[in-house]
């Protein structure tokens, strides 16, 4: 199994995946960034507040696409959100939205799996963000919140409205935060981004594809299910999941199971339920992990179907 020829094809694809991993990182870390200090808590709220209740939750959906990208700084976010007044309804299709379907999974998507599975992708998790919060709202979710407050977040607190200055010397600030933003979230990152495209480069050169195939190909009515019963409970950054994912793509993994396990992973990790459960009560968290589980396995099947 251990052949010399394995080896050279997981170093090739080790330095290939390593080597885009770090460029995409660093620039769509910037941009979002950059957005994350330009829009404020306030602006979130005045934004999802204006419109008409189903109009909230799109507008809350494609929020999320764009701000926080992680549960550190979207939970924070969340409860300034809650006490703040914004809506329910589009305050939840705002969480549902912002782990997965954000730059940063629509890049690495389109980069390793094509244009094509990216919108179907982003098309069917914004219309469940969507759903999901409506039908939260309509169920009455909202007497599940707790009273509290999480301080901190993403080095985040300071934005544009509230940095005083000229209007040039406010952008430069803003420029400079990004920056520092993006290099110190590097930092924390780059540990993950070595061990993803370190085990997708082990799948790709030495995990018989037969075996993948066999376990999780698209013969398997079961992977998919299971692909999201995996992902939810698993705390994998999305930076380590992708090059994983493409990995086990080329190696016989469906298209299905794989978009299973990247939403279920992304969507309900360990580190956000557990965040969750100190904003939510006791039904609303097992209800959020189990529509992320729903979501997980619908677009999994469905992306099946598809391709």
């Amino acid at each position: 199994m251990f052949e010399i020829n394995n080896l050279s094809v997981a170093l090739d694809f080790f330095k290939l995946i390593m080597g885009e991993l770090i460029a995409l990182f660093l620039i769509i870390s910037f941009i979002v960034a950059l957005l994350q200090r330009y829009i404020s808590q306030e602006t979130i709220k005045k934004i999802l507040t204006k419109p008409p209740k189903g109009l909230q939750n799109i507008i809350g959906a494609g929020l999320g696409a764009v701000t926080p990208f992680c549960s550190c700084s979207t939970i924070p976010i969340l409860v300034g959100l809650f006490k703040s007044g914004a809506p329910f309804g589009g305050t939840i299709s705002f969480l549902i939205s912002s782990p997965i379907l954000n730059p940063m999974i629509l890049i690495l998507f389109m980069k390793f799996f094509g244009i094509q599975t990216t919108i179907i992708y982003s098309i069917f998790t914004f219309i469940f963000a969507v759903v999901i919060g409506i039908i939260l709202e309509k169920l009455g979710m909202e007497d599940q919140i707790k009273n509290v407050s999480i301080k901190g977040g993403h080095g985040g607190d300071l934005t544009y409205d509230a940095i005083v200055g000229t209007k040039v010397e406010k952008h430069k600030r803003v420029f400079i935060l990004a920056l520092k933003d993006t290099l110190n979230l590097f930092k924390k990152v780059i540990p993950y981004l070595f061990i993803g495209a370190g085990i997708g480069a082990f799948i790709y050169g030495f995990v018989p594809e037969e075996f993948i195939t066999k376990v999780a190909g698209p013969d398997n009515l079961f992977a998919v299910p299971v692909a999201a019963i995996i992902g939810v409970p698993m705390y994998v950054r999305t930076e380590t999941m992708i090059p994983i994912a493409k990995a086990l793509n080329a190696s016989g993994m469906s298209i299905g199971a794989i978009m299973a396990i990247v939403i279920g992973g992304a969507g309900a990790s360990i580190p956000e339920v557990t965040l969750l459960n100190t904003i939510f009560k006791k039904k609303m968290v097992i209800t959020f992990v189990l529509a992320v589980f729903f979501v997980a396995t619908i677009t999994g099947y469905m992306f099946n179907l598809i391709f």
